[in-house]
């Protein structure tokens, strides 16, 4: 598991090291729940964050809406949340995909085509609390329902997360920080990363 870089006393609720990690969820700790300090947040409430992992499943890697309209959905509603955790996590996971600094930019905007779409659908969600019958019957006929329903999903997985790290402040993990820093989001950039969630 690696450190943080947030000094200790920065939060009422830092993410768990290895010395204190609770041990009904040892078995947890190795995988994606220690590697991340959001996970190691979580991990103060051993049995939601039991309860959690198998919906992360669905949402982070069984979605109907694949992994590109994910991270279109992700990044938007990071940014409509104003979490920096979820907003430089996902800037990072949208490079590994491909994505352009110019497309995920586009996110805090106006973007045009299904990205627009989406983003609309996102700010509808924050707006209105659900999606309108014209903004749905669009949607379902572009994306399909079911990826229409785990756009909502994902939605409130990331709201609720969301919630969470920046109640607690949760230090962004010190190799996304880093890659933030090494290359900032640029209009020109190109699209490098690694895979983060």
């Amino acid at each position: 598991m690696k450190e943080n870089s947030a000094p200790v006393n920065s939060s009422p609720c830092p993410p768990i090291s290895d010395e204190g990690w609770p041990p009904e969820i040892l078995d947890m700790e190795a995988g994606f729940v220690g590697a991340m300090n959001s996970y190691q947040t979580m991990a103060h409430h051993p049995a939601l964050l039991k309860a959690w992992a198998p919906l992360r499943q669905h949402i982070v890697k069984d979605s109907a809406l694949g992994p590109v309209r994910s991270e279109l959905v992700i990044l938007r509603t990071a940014h409509r949340l104003g979490s920096a955790y979820e907003w430089t996590h996902h800037v990072s996971r949208a490079r590994a995909l491909g994505f352009s600094d110019a497309r995920i930019l586009n996110m805090r905007g106006l973007p045009d085509g299904e990205d627009g779409l989406i983003a609309r659908a996102v700010d509808e969600l924050f707006d209105a609390n659900h999606l309108s019958p014209e903004l749905e019957a669009v949607l379902s006929a572009a994306i399909g329902r079911q990826a229409v329903i785990d756009l909502m999903a994902t939605v409130g997985f990331y709201c609720i997360l969301g919630y969470l790290l920046m109640t607690y402040n949760t230090p962004i993990d010190d190799d996304v920080a880093t890659e933030l820093i090494d290359r900032p989001l640029s209009p020109q950039g190109g699209a490098q990363g690694r895979a983060s969630i």
